[in-house]
């Protein structure tokens, strides 16, 4: 049946037509390739008689069809009824909901993991006896162990499922954090760097599963608002990063037993937390529901097929010029976020002193306004689909706010920065779910996953060498000329971003299923298709022909 529905999807374009969509066959030959693909498919062989030679010599010297017989053969037309496309069963479960909450909520845990030292740099640096830089490594390793580690992740993501994939995160995730628990004395630096490198291969099987969870669970009507609800979880996570740390241990240089006794009850309490999200995950997470909620996800296989190539996947994404430049302007944005983050305790500390507790409140009202942004243009792309203009203009007003923030920061107005931060993260970590929406939409039918994973990986090498480079500038000059470095990658970004070309091919995928204007016409049996021809893995034909971006 699926090779049977996949003939149906093949489409060819013309400007002419709705949605970019041309019918280039008669409707009593296209009934004769309809049978003979579903003979093919249902194994029974096809009985060749004169009239079906003279029908199959007809389609070779076939012309294109004038204009109005397109039209009489739509589904409003004429004599389009028996051609048009069935649409496979779909729908939605409740329990997609209980997925991304659990999902969203030991990625938060994570993401509370990774930030938790860098808020408040200056009092590990005095327990422990080290300097900033060796404590800028505990958020460095998050970015640095996933680098080599995304491939395997996602190999195994798309050999072995979601459910596994979320064990392994959140099943590291609360090892780490116990490991954590142990490391509370002032000679044991080393240990609570290991714990921080378990967290990080934990980070490495939770990133990527945020677009595979929306598209796998969630319709096509809300997928990009669910996606950026899996992000939020990490942000809110950062968010509480920010805002909790200052708090349990604050700033006592006179007293490393009091220190240490607040340190522990930090990771006591984190790692309780993450063993508790462990066992919902066990319980609540499953690789797929029984029925599909989209077509784009019905014309698809439920496992890989044996002629399946993990290489060969990668190897598509890096040909498509589009995914490339979004893979470099991604890295740019959300390693500068991760730069910023980082360094964000450094830079307030620099401007103004004792404020300990004001950075990491600025650092909540940042992420907080960028879970508002992440949201809303969740909503946003729901509703209109207009992937690269939204990404695009996010982007500018992410460049303008880093301007406002890097040239208001030493201002001597504390108020002033709160308000700066917050417009700066609506628009940089509002971003972080385009990116990843905007990446499927232009790689389709290839893995949520891999490009996903791809996705985060540049954006952590682009966040290893801007930490290092803007925390050696902020050190060694002041924070202006970090940030200034910053701006000028993020106006990199913008050029780049505008150079991709935009096609939209999930969503003509589901377009053409729930549109009545619209129809899937049988070309030829699977087989007819020259074996280089084929997509990888049996996936979707690529010549089809998809429309641009659509516009409101």
């Amino acid at each position: 049946m699926v090779a049977g529905e996949l003939v149906q999807e093949h489409l060819r374009a013309d400007t002419g037509a709705p949605d970019d969509i041309t019918v280039d066959r008669k409707t009593l030959e296209l009934k004769g390739a309809a049978e003979r693909c579903a003979s093919a498919t249902y194994g029974t062989a096809p009985t060749r008689g004169a009239a079906e030679t003279d029908t199959d010599r007809a389609l070779e010297q076939e012309k294109e069809v004038p204009a109005d017989e397109r039209e009489a053969m739509l589904p409003n037309g004429g004599g389009g009824g028996q051609a048009e496309e069935k649409k496979l069963e779909t729908r939605l479960y409740w329990r997609r909901f209980a997925v991304l909450t659990v999902f969203s909520l030991y990625s938060l845990v994570n993401a509370f993991q990774w930030i938790q030292y860098s808020i408040i740099t200056n009092v590990f640096t005095q327990y422990y006896g080290v300097s900033n830089e060796e404590v800028n490594w505990l958020s460095i390793v998050y970015m640095l162990a996933y680098v080599p580690l995304i491939f395997p992740a996602t190999w195994l993501l798309d050999r072995k499922g979601l459910r596994l994939t979320a064990l392994l995160g959140a099943g590291l995730n609360c090892a780490g954090a116990w490991l954590k628990c142990t490391s509370v004395s002032p000679e044991l630096f080393g240990v609570t760097l290991t714990a921080q490198v378990v967290c990080s291969v934990a980070q490495v099987f939770i990133l990527g599963l945020p677009s595979r969870i929306a598209s796998v669970w969630f319709g096509p009507r809300e997928v990009s608002t669910a996606c950026a609800t899996a992000v939020l979880g990490n942000q809110l996570g950062t968010a509480i990063g920010f805002l909790l740390p200052p708090v349990l241990v604050p700033n006592t240089p006179d007293n490393p037993e009091l220190t240490g006794h607040n340190i522990s009850i930090m990771f006591y309490g984190t790692a309780a937390v993450s063993t508790g999200l462990f066992i919902l995950t066990v319980i609540v997470i499953k690789d797929r529901p029984p029925l599909p909620p989209s077509q784009a996800q019905a014309v698809l296989p439920d496992s890989p097929p044996e002629d399946y190539s993990y290489k060969q996947s990668i190897i598509n994404l890096l040909k498509n010029k589009a995914f490339v430049l979004l893979l470099i302007s991604y890295g740019i944005m959300t390693g500068s976020f991760y730069s910023v983050s980082t360094l964000l305790n450094q830079m307030i500390m620099d401007c103004y002193e004792n404020q300990e507790l004001n950075a990491g409140r600025i650092g909540l009202t940042l992420v907080v306004a960028g879970m508002v942004g992440s949201i809303l243009c969740g909503l946003w792309l729901d509703h209109t689909k207009t992937y690269k203009m939204t990404t695009l203009i996010v982007y500018i007003l992410s460049f303008l706010g880093m301007l406002v923030f890097t040239f208001t920061l030493d201002l001597d107005n504390i108020y002033l920065v709160f308000f700066t931060a917050g417009v700066l993260g609506f628009f940089m970590t509002g971003y972080l779910p385009l990116g990843f929406e905007f990446g499927v939409e232009i790689t389709y039918p290839e893995s949520e996953g891999t490009s996903s994973g791809l996705l985060n990986a540049f954006a952590q090498i682009f966040g290893i060498i801007f930490t290092l480079i803007q925390g050696k500038l902020t050190t060694d000059y002041n924070p202006l000329i970090g940030n200034v470095f910053l701006c000028a990658w993020i106006f990199l970004g913008i050029l780049l971003t505008a150079l991709i070309k935009s096609e939209l091919k999930r969503h003509n995928i589901n377009m053409r299923a729930d549109t009545n204007h619209l129809q899937a016409l049988p070309a030829d049996c699977p087989g007819d298709f020259p074996a280089e021809k084929r997509a990888n893995g049996g996936k979707l034909e690529p010549s089809i022909s998809f429309s641009r971006e659509t516009s409101l």
